[in-house]
């Protein structure tokens, strides 16, 4: 039995349908805001809301928004735009990299997580990894942020080219949350760095790594490392489509299509990260969430016939089959 969590309540995973695999929907992280990058505060839901219309009109269903409690969520204004577009959307407990975690915890949010303290890095020091472990179990089985809107997936963080000791302790209670609840696991790497240290610590509590997706792959362009993680049973995001300032298309389309060569076309997760104004076509005419399905998915079924693949077949394995396995809680 398995099925999938939304904020609109659970359903069969053959509900889920095109799938973007990692976004963000709105929010507002007081890092950025302390900083005046106004440019990463996504805090206009109508806009917001603008972007999801469009994906939706292109055929899309379901996108996991990949905010979690440290990166500003807005899970009342997610939740709306989710009920009135009647696209799916799977909200993330858990947490995501340290450099984040001097940012200020919002007054509404310090009841829920228990003691006064004043900034996130204080709250991670000063717990338990069990401690952090219930936090991150009510926010998948009672709700997110005190609200009767619950988790899909767990996601912990690490940084460029390094674990610290407090990402490693949000690791750890990720894992073990996991262990409680079957949440699907998610992990953001800096750069694309450090997956194969985080699956070894998963590794050391017991993770199965086919019940975890591991994010910005396309950042570490590296076919012969991408092999390595696909080998461990854990899906690959490429999520950074649409960003040239990183690497081209043709870089990306060539990393995913080295895996299909290998048998992986079941572990590859294809998504945006669309976490900036100047990336939404309603903030900053960017590219918008409209990008991946109207202009990325021809180019790339282009590109895999040319190479002897089916593309239109691909494409319905990485937006459609893989994310209703990876996203499934499997009881």
């Amino acid at each position: 039995m398995s099925f999938i969590r939304t904020l609109r309540g659970d359903i069969n995973p053959e509900e889920l349908g095109f799938t973007y695999s990692h976004e963000h929907i709105v929010c507002r992280p007081d890092y950025w805001v302390q900083r005046q990058e106004g440019d990463l505060l996504l805090d206009d839901k109508e806009k917001s809301k603008r972007d999801v219309e469009d994906f939706k009109r292109h055929g899309g269903n379901s996108i996991v928004d990949a905010t979690a409690v440290d990166y500003g969520r807005d899970v009342g204004a997610v939740k709306a735009i989710s009920d009135e577009l009647d696209v799916h959307i799977i909200g993330t407990a858990g947490f995501n990299k340290s450099f984040l975690w001097n940012a200020k915890i919002k007054e509404e949010l310090k009841p829920i997580i228990g003691g006064q303290y004043d900034t996130f890095a204080e709250w991670i020091d000063g717990s338990t990894i069990h401690d952090l472990t219930e936090f991150v179990v009510r926010e998948v089985e009672e709700g997110l942020e005190g609200t009767p809107w619950k988790a899909g997936q767990v996601k912990f963080g690490t940084g460029y080219n390094r674990i610290s000791p407090l990402e490693e302790k949000t690791l750890r209670a990720v894992a073990r949350a996991h262990h409680e609840t079957k949440a699907p696991i998610h992990s953001h790497t800096e750069v694309g760095t450090m997956a194969l240290e985080q699956i070894e610590l998963l590794k050391s509590e017991g993770i199965n790594l086919e019940h975890v997706s591991i994010g910005h792959m396309d950042r570490n362009p590296d076919p012969y490392y991408h092999e390595q993680i696909a080998k461990t049973g854990a899906f690959l995001s490429f999520d950074g489509i649409g960003k040239i300032k990183y690497a081209p298309e043709s870089t990306r389309i060539h990393c995913i299509l080295e895996l299909v060569k290998k048998g992986y076309d079941q572990q590859i997760l294809i998504s945006g990260d669309t976490a900036r104004k100047t990336y939404y076509k309603h903030y900053d005419y960017g590219l918008g969430l409209e990008y991946i399905i109207e202009k990325w998915i021809p180019r790339f079924i282009s590109e895999a016939n040319h190479r002897g693949f089916d593309g239109e077949a691909l494409i319905h394995t990485f937006f459609v089959e893989n994310p209703a396995r990876c996203f499934a809680f499997k009881l």
